[in-house]
């Protein structure tokens, strides 16, 4: 409620939840702004009262989308709540802002910017246009530098990496104006500009154009800006462009992950092209393994690097170098967890990857797998952006969760996206079953994700069960952080923050069982 973006309400991670404000009076409710948190409510209702005991919905939803939601209501009341049944992910709900509009329910909020974009952020650049600012020389009011935004110089606005940004200095730039502009390399005749923000983003802003950096031509306006994806229709020429930002959203500064300008003329430099997209159901297969090995035998080495060590979130397993996995003989593999101690720890389990072997980017790819049932028991196939091995950290390299199950409840499945504006416990994802109740652990089931320059579908046995479109993570999200390569990892961990701690009634051994592994394009 204090108006700051940057700052947040989250709950337990339990149904139901509320979030409620004393108006001070009795007033006519015209609408309420939910600005969530990637932690968002499928199903929630707005309701008022006028003592906070007795509660009137005047809304109800069962498919909330999170992101951003304007809703047009009609009530009186002095308290507004927003009653949550349903979350979205495993974790609470959690809201940035939570808005209350008062007034004739005749006359709703109007939440359009006032000088919105022309063309709707999925719009190709019109005509011949072209990307005209990749790797061109950029210039900011400042830039930070430091060990939480390490070297967000202006160049990396304009370098086509989504999970690299720029941002003004830390504090000082925390000030307005705050600018950045571009050098096209000669006059261009300028048609679209895209602006993907960090959360640090600018309600008030200019996108201007100048022949020498120094005289500068408005040609687009807001005081409205509402952050994430941006896409601005515009009509100018010049060689310089600048996005001149004059009000922050956030007591912070400007960040923003990508600076695109579109057009003709300049002299652009092709950024690097990215694969076809794959015709679903992508039926060419690329890579697999069967698993047909002999009894005790061991995974591939030209396919697989296996992973020893520990686990990530507060996990107890120890992954040894090659003891806790074999072929059964049957045709399938078997990842064992152990109570057993190793490496400092009480459990002992496997973790394997292609990292070394086979990156892929775009296509289906999908596994048979039976999952273990146990308190703690945490199996897992997903994938880990390829430049994770050479130095990019997580978030930034982007992590995709095809499969997740806990072994407290086999009746659920995850599948998440993790990227660095939404990952943890704020990732983007969906938690499913399978209908009539089926248990996860009893038999095989088929995970796999269907992935193109446009977005992921996941299914669980041929069924969808999540769609992420790049479209509209971004515009409600942050950074789509996953047109590159990939590498797939399969493991089954103990213990952790996740699925929560074993207990008594754990089985050990515990078995994973995978029948295939299969990428498609």
């Amino acid at each position: 409620m204090d108006g700051n973006v940057g700052t947040r309400w989250s709950s337990a991670a339990s149904d139901p939840q509320w979030f409620q404000v004393d108006l001070g009076s009795v007033q006519p409710i015209c609408g309420v702004t939910l600005r969530w948190e990637t932690a968002y409510a499928t199903a929630f209702q707005i309701q008022v009262s006028p003592n906070a005991t007795t509660w009137t919905s005047i809304y109800s939803t069962t498919t909330g989308t999170g992101g951003t939601q304007t809703l047009a209501l009609s009530g009186t009341g002095r308290y507004v709540r927003v009653y949550t049944t349903a979350r979205a992910t495993p974790y609470g709900v959690s809201l940035w802002e939570f808005e209350v509009h008062t007034g004739s329910p005749t006359t709703p909020p109007t939440t359009p910017p006032t000088t919105p974009p022309t063309t709707p952020p999925t719009s190709p650049p019109p005509g011949d246009a072209v990307l005209l600012s990749y790797n061109k020389p950029a210039v900011a009011s400042s830039n930070q530098s430091d060990g939480t935004c390490w070297e967000c110089v202006p160049a990396r606005a304009f370098d086509r990496d989504p999970a690299s940004r720029w941002a003004t200095a830390n504090p000082a730039g925390w000030v307005d104006p705050g600018w950045i502009y571009v050098d096209l390399g000669a006059t261009a005749t300028i048609s679209q500009v895209v602006l993907q923000w960090d959360p640090a983003y600018a309600t008030a802003y200019q996108i201007q154009v100048s022949p020498n950096a120094s005289t500068w031509t408005t040609i687009y306006s807001t005081t409205t800006g509402r952050g994430f994806k941006e896409t601005l229709t515009v009509s100018g020429t010049g060689r310089y462009v600048r996005m001149y930002g004059t009000a922050r959203a956030t007591p912070y500064g400007y960040s923003l992950w990508e600076f695109q300008v579109y057009g003709t003329g300049g002299s652009p430099t092709a950024p690097p092209p990215q694969p076809p997209d794959p015709t679903f159901p992508a039926n060419r297969l690329v890579w697999s393994d069967e698993f047909n090995g002999a009894a005790g035998s061991k995974p591939d080495p030209a396919k697989w690097t296996i992973d020893p060590g520990t686990g990530q979130n507060n996990e107890v397993q120890y992954y040894t170098p090659n003891n806790n996995v074999q072929m059964d003989g049957t045709g399938s593999l078997v990842l064992e967890a152990r109570r057993e101690a190793a490496g400092g720890r009480q459990y002992t389990s496997h973790r394997m990857n292609t990292g070394n072997k086979f990156h892929v980017q775009y296509g289906r790819i999908e596994a048979r797998v039976r999952v273990p049932k146990g308190n703690g028991l945490w199996p897992a196939f997903w994938m880990m952006g390829a430049d994770f091995l050479t130095g990019r950290p997580w978030p930034y390299n982007g992590e995709i969760d095809i499969m997740e199950v806990l072994g407290r409840n086999t009746l659920e499945g995850y599948s998440t996206l993790h990227a660095p504006a939404y990952n943890g416990g704020a990732g983007y994802g969906q938690k499913y079953t399978v209908p009539g109740g089926v248990d996860l652990s009893a038999d095989f089931h088929v995970w796999s994700v269907e992935w193109d320059s446009r977005g992921m579908t996941f299914k669980l046995d041929g069924n969808t069960v999540f769609v992420a479109s790049k479209a509209t993570v971004e515009s409600t999200r942050g950074p789509w952080v996953f047109d590159h390569p990939f590498y797939v990892i399969l493991n089954l961990a103990v213990g952790g923050d996740f699925p929560g701690p074993v207990d008594g009634t754990t089985p050990f051994p515990s078995r994973m069982y995978v029948d295939y592994v299969r990428i498609f394009q």
